[in-house]
C-alpha cells in the first residue's frame, strides 16, 4: 500500500475477549504495527467483526463508501468486492489461503481497488450482487466474489477461489492477471458486458411483480409440492444439504389445523423430531447449527445463527399447541436456554452469531472421542452415553475417523431407549441430563468459536417475535421478561427520533440504515409482545412503525414492499425480495403483519396491502407457492376462516387473567385478541370504534367473538368462547 496521507502510530495492539483488535478511534487513517506487522488501516474504523477480521490483512481493504469508488476511478481500476460474514467457514478458508498472503496481496492491490463487505450489515449490496453471481454461475454462496467497474456493475462473479488453481477451479494467482490483462487491454467486452449484466438485473426487478390475483387453491399447491419434496425415510425435504427453514414446517402445521390434513401434521412432526435428535442439534449445549451436510441430519455446518434459533421455535411452537405433546415445549424452553445463556448481551440485545471453528478446525468444540467420556464421566456413564448418543471408538462422521471423534446424536425415541436399558422414561432422562450438564461443564473450559456480537435489528426482531410468543403459550415468566427487555434496547438503541431504524449496533455504537427486513420483523415481535402482555404502547409503535414502512419502503406503482428505502442509499437496483430462503422475506413477514394489524385495529387500508402484496407476488406463488412459505401463511390468514377476539375486563382480576389464558391456550393461527384493561377506552389511540366497550359491572371479563366482520353476542363463559370458535 502507498503511504501517501497515512501516518504510523506506535501503539499497544490489544484483544477483546473474542480475539479482536480494540482499536483506537482516530479521524485520519492510521497504521498500527505490531511485531513488525502492519494493520492495513481502513477496516480499523469499522464496528464490524467480520471487517475487523480483515483489518491485518496485507490486501487494501476499502470499506464500501464514495471514498473506494472514487479511488478506483481516479487509478482506472475494476473493484474486487468481497462478500461475506464473521461465521463463515470458507470465508475463513479463503482469508486464509489468500488475503493473509503477501503474494495474492500484491496481484489484488497492483490490479484493484478492494473492497470488503459484511453481509449481515449490508444485505441491500449482498441481495443485488448475489442475484448476479447466481444469474451467471447458477449458483451463489459466501464467500461471495465480484469482480466490477467503477460505476458499480459488474462483468465477473463467484463464490470461493482458491490461491492457486484447483482441477476445474481458478486460483487467484491465476485470476487476477487475467482480469489485470482483460481490464488493460479489451475493456470494451468487459464494458459491454457489466452493461448487459445490469440491465438483466434491471429487468428482472421490473419483472418480479406482475399484474395477476393469487389462486385460492395456491396452499393446496404449496402442500402437495411438500409432499413430493418429502424425504419420509430422514424427515426434511430434498436430498443433501439440508436446511432447517422452519417456516416450512410452521406452514404445515397451520395447514393442518385448517384442513385435517394429518399427512400435513406427520411430515412436520418427523422432520421436526429427526432435526432435533440428529447431530445438527447441539445434544450437550442445545441450539441448532446452520444446517446438515448431509440427508439423516448428523454432520452440520457448525455455526450456530441467530435466526435459525428464532424462527424453530416458532415451529416448535406450532408443533406443541397443534399436538400438546411435550416433547416440543422442552425443544423450545432448550433452544431458548441456549439463547439466554451464550447470546444474550448484558443489555438485552441479542447477539448474532457463533463460529464453526475453533483452534482453526470446524466442530472442535463441539466433537467428543470415547478416551474424553470414559475419564469425564467413569466407565459405566461413559459407556451408557455412548449407547444412546451413538458414540463410536473410530468415530461416527466423516471428519472425524481421523481424530477418532464423534458427534452425539440420537436413532431412538425415549420409549425405546428406556425398554432397552430397563429403566423409566423419567429415570432416563434424568440420567441423560446428569451427564449432559457434566459434559457441558468441561466443554465450556474448551477454546470456544468465535462469536458475532453485533445486535441486529432484524434478527433480534425475530428473536424477540419467538421468545414473546414462547411467554405466552408457555406462560413463562422469564422469556416475558427477556423479550420484553430486548425490545426496549431496539427502541432505546436502534430507534431514531424520526422514527426510522438503524441496522446494527456493536459497543456502544449504532449505524447503518435499516432495512424492510429491520421494519417487518420488529413489526412481528410488538405485535406478538401485544399479544403476550397487552401492552397498548407495543401496538401503538407496531402501527407507526407500519405506517413508516409504507412511506419509505412501499412501491406505489406496482405494489410490494422494497428491500431498500427511499431515502437510502441507490444500487444498481431497488430490488424487491420475496423467496422464504433461510430467513422469510420482509414481504412475506409484511404480508403477516399487516393482515394481523388490520384485524387488530379494523384498518381496511392494511388489509389492503396484504392483499396488495400477494397479488403483486401472484406469479411467483401461483407457480411454486412451496417456496413461499411465509408468505403462504399470510395468504391463509388473510383468505380465512379467521377470528377476533376482544375481551374487556379488570387486569386484576383473576377472572380476567384465566380467561386470557385459556383464549391464548387455543391453537388458533388465524387469531388475534384484542385487551382492553379497563375497558374499550384504554385502546381508543390505536382502535378508535372500541372506546364504548366495557367490562361487566363487577370487572370479570366480557368477551367478543368476531368474524367475517359481524361479531357474536359478548360472553363471560370460557365454554360458550369456544363454541363461537368452533374449538370443540
Amino acid at each position: 500500500m502507498s503511504s501517501e496521507n497515512t501516518t504510523t502510530i506506535q501503539a499497544e495492539y490489544q484483544y477483546d475477549n473474542q480475539g479482536r483488535p480494540i482499536i483506537p478511534v482516530q479521524e485520519e487513517l492510521i497504521n498500527i504495527s505490531k511485531d513488525g506487522g502492519e494493520l492495513w488501516n481502513r477496516l480499523v474504523f469499522e464496528s464490524s467483526p467480520y471487517l475487523l477480521q480483515h483489518a491485518a490483512n496485507p490486501v487494501d481493504w476499502y470499506p464500501w463508501g464514495d471514498e473506494a469508488f472514487q479511488r478506483a476511478k481516479e487509478l482506472d481500476k475494476p473493484i474486487f468486492l468481497s462478500i461475506g460474514y464473521t461465521t463463515c467457514h470458507w470465508c475463513h478458508v479463503m482469508e486464509h489461503e489468500s488475503f493473509e498472503n503477501d503474494e495474492v496481496a500484491g496481484l489484488m492491490n497492483d490490479a484493484f481497488v478492494c473492497v470488503k463487505v459484511d453481509r449481515e450489515e449490508r444485505p441491500d449490496i449482498d441481495n443485488v450482487y448475489m442475484e448476479v453471481t447466481q444469474m451467471m454461475n447458477n449458483r451463489g454462496g459466501w464467500p461471495m466474489t465480484v469482480i466490477m467497474t467503477p460505476d458499480k456493475q459488474p462483468f465477473f462473479t463467484g463464490t470461493y477461489f482458491p490461491k492457486t488453481s484447483r482441477g476445474r477451479r481458478i486460483g487467484m494467482m491465476e485470476l487476477i492477471p487475467k482480469v489485470k490483462d482483460v481490464w488493460q487491454n479489451n475493456r470494451d467486452s468487459l464494458i459491454t458486458d457489466a452493461a448487459n449484466l445490469t440491465k438483466r438485473l434491471q429487468r428482472n426487478q421490473t419483472n418480479r411483480t406482475s399484474a395477476g390475483e393469487i389462486s385460492p387453491n395456491v396452499a393446496d399447491k404449496a402442500f402437495s409440492a411438500f409432499s413430493n419434496r418429502y424425504d419420509e425415510h430422514q424427515g426434511g425435504f430434498g436430498q443433501a444439504p439440508k436446511f432447517p427453514k422452519a417456516h416450512d414446517y410452521s406452514f404445515l402445521v397451520k395447514y393442518f389445523k385448517r384442513t385435517g390434513t394429518s399427512q400435513a401434521l406427520s411430515m412436520a412432526e418427523y422432520s421436526l423430531k429427526s432435526m432435533r435428535n440428529g447431530g445438527m442439534y447441539d445434544q450437550v449445549g442445545f441450539g441448532f447449527h446452520r444446517y446438515s451436510t448431509d440427508a439423516r441430519w448428523l454432520v452440520p455446518h457448525f455455526e450456530k445463527m441467530l435466526y435459525d434459533q428464532a424462527i424453530l421455535v416458532q415451529a416448535y411452537l406450532d408443533a406443541y399447541q397443534a399436538t400438546e405433546d411435550s416433547y416440543y415445549s422442552t425443544v423450545v424452553d432448550e433452544i431458548l436456554e441456549y439463547v439466554l445463556r451464550d447470546m444474550t448481551s448484558p443489555e438485552g440485545g441479542f447477539y448474532s452469531a457463533e463460529d464453526a471453528d475453533s483452534e482453526g478446525e470446524e466442530g472442535k468444540f463441539y466433537v467428543w472421542n470415547v478416551k474424553e467420556l470414559d475419564e469425564i464421566l467413569g466407565s459405566e456413564d461413559s459407556e451408557f452415553y455412548q449407547k444412546v448418543f451413538n458414540i463410536r471408538k473410530g468415530g461416527n462422521w466423516n471428519e472425524g475417523y481421523r481424530h477418532k471423534t464423534n458427534i452425539p446424536h440420537l436413532t431412538k425415541n425415549n420409549s425405546q431407549l428406556a425398554s432397552e436399558f430397563n429403566i423409566t422414561e423419567k429415570g432416563l432422562t434424568e440420567r441423560i441430563e446428569i451427564i449432559r450438564t457434566k459434559l457441558f461443564n468441561v466443554r465450556e473450559d474448551r477454546i470456544h468459536p468465535q462469536k458475532d456480537d453485533k445486535i441486529l435489528t432484524d434478527w433480534n426482531g425475530l428473536m424477540i417475535a419467538a421468545m414473546a410468543r414462547a411467554g405466552a403459550v408457555l406462560n413463562n415468566d422469564k422469556y416475558a421478561k427477556a423479550s420484553q427487555k430486548a425490545m426496549d434496547f431496539i427502541l432505546e438503541n436502534l430507534m431514531k427520533k424520526d422514527g426510522s431504524l438503524m441496522k446494527r449496533h456493536r459497543n456502544g455504537n449504532s449505524g447503518l440504515t435499516g432495512v424492510l427486513d429491520d421494519y417487518a420483523f420488529t413489526i412481528w415481535a410488538l405485535i406478538e409482545l401485544y399479544e403476550m402482555n397487552y401492552n397498548e404502547k407495543y401496538l401503538e409503535i407496531a402501527m407507526d412503525l407500519s405506517e413508516y414502512q409504507i412511506d419509505q419502503f412501499w412501491d406505489f406503482d406496482n405494489n410490494g414492499f422494497y428491500f431498500t428505502a427511499s431515502s437510502g442509499e441507490q444500487l444498481l437496483v431497488r430490488s424487491k425480495e420475496v423467496y422464504d430462503g433461510a430467513i422469510p422475506s420482509g414481504n412475506s413477514v409484511s404480508a403477516f403483519n399487516f393482515i394481523r394489524l388490520a384485524r387488530m385495529t379494523s384498518r381496511p387500508d392494511f388489509e389492503d396491502i396484504t392483499f396488495q402484496i400477494l397479488n403483486s407476488f401472484s406469479g411467483y406463488l401461483n407457480r411454486s407457492s412451496s417456496g413461499y412459505s411465509m408468505m403462504m401463511q399470510a395468504a391463509e390468514f388473510a383468505f380465512g376462516p379467521s377470528h377476533e377476539v376482544l375481551v374487556f375486563g379488570d387486569e386484576n382480576k383473576s377472572t380476567t387473567q384465566k380467561m386470557l389464558e385459556d383464549i391464548q391456550s387455543i391453537y388458533m393461527p388465524n387469531r388475534v385478541i384484542v385487551y382492553g384493561k379497563s375497558g374499550g377506552e384504554s385502546l381508543k389511540n390505536t382502535i378508535p370504534f372500541v372506546g364504548f366497550y366495557q367490562p361487566n359491572k363487577d370487572g370479570s371479563p366480557r368477551v367478543y367473538v368476531c368474524q367475517n366482520f359481524s361479531c357474536k353476542l359478548p360472553t363471560s363463559d370460557f365454554e360458550v368462547v369456544k363454541q363461537q370458535l368452533g374449538v370443540n
